[in-house]
């Protein structure tokens, strides 16, 4: 595998951020969208671990690492297949599950058949770490996602180090040109890309970039509403040889039944399974919706 060639760090600006009454975030007196004040705090935490594991030692790791895993012949199967998602807690709900041990609920969940398994890694709002990503990669062999707001080609890095086989790629917080580099990046260390659309304009994007893999969030990520509506309205704008995923509003069956008919290969679930008591029954309960 061909290695991409990625720029040198920087250190990046460290800004003060307050939460509004509305939700709206302020820096400077500069209103903020959600979204955008999350991905200030991450650029933040970025700076911080590249100042201590530079570059270079990532890709260390990285050349002596086993090809990763590709999830796309599980997700173009027959059926409805799962990402089930190792979640703490999220902006607009809160603490949802204290999750003491990652590797175990990872474990309960290649157990109910998940065709893979998401790990969110930001920690100001979702409460993950790279630590949960390495942790659940030495627990299952089920392909993992690093759900993360992905900015920079260390992130790439870090993800592919830490045992992803997937990275997320939001088209709302990219530019068309980052968006098209980090692809490419993402792609050069064998990591399969899941290209996240909101809207139609976000929607076009993907499929112009020739994303084969493309999720469609019913939440509104600079509001946190979610509308569970939008799925079946942007994906009749999707090619149907491109695998599509449904996230976000999946409380059950029931609403993953919906998604599946409306034209979903793949849901995501995360909330709704950290909260089961049961997450190995929850995924199968996911993975019946067909049969």
């Amino acid at each position: 595998m061909t290695l991409p060639a990625f720029g040198r760090r920087q250190d990046l600006p460290t800004q003060t951020i307050r939460l509004a009454e509305s939700r709206v975030l302020h820096i400077e007196g500069v209103p903020m969208s959600v979204l955008e004040a999350i991905i200030s705090g991450v650029r933040e935490d970025m700076a911080e671990r590249m100042r201590t594991v530079p570059d270079a030692a990532l890709l260390e790791e990285i050349a002596a690492m086993e090809p990763p895993r590709d999830p796309m012949p599980a997700f173009r199967s027959a059926g409805l297949s799962v990402i089930a998602e190792v979640k703490r807690r999220s902006p607009s709900k809160g603490d949802l599950a204290d999750i003491a041990d990652p590797a175990a609920l990872a474990r309960a969940y290649a157990e109910g058949g998940a065709a893979a398994i998401s790990v969110l890694t930001e920690k100001r709002r979702f409460g993950g770490s790279l630590d949960d990503l390495v942790a659940v990669r030495a627990a299952v062999d089920t392909p993992l996602l690093r759900k993360d707001f992905i900015v920079a080609p260390y992130q790439l890095l870090e993800a592919r180090a830490a045992g992803a086989d997937l990275a997320l790629l939001i088209v709302a917080a990219l530019s068309a040109g980052q968006l098209a580099d980090l692809h490419h990046q993402a792609t050069d260390l064998g990591l399969t890309v899941l290209v996240e659309v909101h809207n139609e304009a976000e929607t076009q994007r993907a499929v112009d970039l020739g994303a084969p893999l493309i999720g469609v969030n019913a939440r509104d990520l600079k509001t946190l509403e979610v509308h569970p509506e939008m799925f079946g309205h942007l994906v009749g704008g999707i090619p149907k040889d491109r695998v599509v995923v449904a996230e976000s509003g999946i409380s059950g069956p029931e609403d993953a039944a919906r998604y599946r008919r409306e034209g979903a290969d793949v849901v995501l679930v995360g909330e709704a399974l950290v909260k089961d008591g049961d997450p190995v029954a929850g995924v199968r309960r996911l993975r019946g919706v067909d049969t």
